[in-house]
């Protein structure tokens, strides 16, 4: 039975939802939205096949093209950059640099993995949608300013253990989701809202991966 179920799943392009720890964690972002809300937004995607790839190039090093701005600006002019935001918004026990918003220390419960997080310098920012899959879905038509906001907008950051960030790369949920089925909830809403604000499109695969995620919200 298992064989049979696996190999539908691999004729059918679908991922089937990682096994691995259940630890509930709903933490998400301000402005992500409901399981209801994201069910409607998906339907509402467009579908179609992923643009090229041609163009995008992340790095801001040795005059590199840097389509999505350099990383980490201050949006709100509040001194604050975006990374400091998500760290002191995401860890509990935050403790930053005398007179300024970089954060020193703090725990993290990654959302990803479950696991306990206490040092800073093994925490990342993901972009749960990655930039290269915004670029694929529609961000390679816009313009400079644009796409550096997009880069940076809170919806769509998310502190989590470094090692699993580098393990996602630019993987979409039908080749990648959290290892934490616990979170697969909260990510698929996140990941849904941030296409639905950007009105960036989706494929038959991405939107059935999605769509298995929402059916596990409660």
């Amino acid at each position: 039975m298992i064989r049979v179920v696996l190999l539908v799943l691999l004729l059918s392009g679908c991922a089937a939802l990682p096994t691995g720890p259940n630890v509930p964690i709903t933490h998400v972002p301000p402005g992500t939205p409901d399981a209801a809300t994201a069910r409607t937004q998906l339907a509402a995607l467009v579908v179609q096949a992923p643009a090229s790839l041609a163009g995008y190039v992340r790095s801001c090093e040795s005059g590199a093209a840097c389509v999505f701005g350099r990383p980490w600006i201050d949006v709100d002019g509040d001194g604050c950059d975006q990374r400091s935001q998500v760290l002191a918004r995401d860890l509990s026990g935050v403790s930053r640099k005398e007179g300024r918003c970089a954060v020193t220390s703090g725990t993290l419960q990654d959302p990803y993995t479950g696991d306990t997080v206490t040092s800073v310098s093994k925490i990342q920012i993901d972009h749960v949608v990655p930039l290269a899959e915004m670029w694929r879905s529609g961000a390679s038509t816009w313009t400079l300013d644009r796409r550096a906001l997009a880069a940076n907008d809170l919806r769509n950051l998310v502190a989590v253990q470094g090692k699993t960030n580098q393990a996602k790369g630019d993987q979409t949920p039908d080749q990648w989701m959290p290892p934490n089925t616990g979170y697969a909830c909260p990510y698929a809403r996140i990941y849904v809202g941030v296409k639905a604000a950007y009105a960036l499109t989706t494929t038959t695969t991405e939107r059935a991966a999605l769509d298995r995620a929402l059916a596990a919200c409660p």
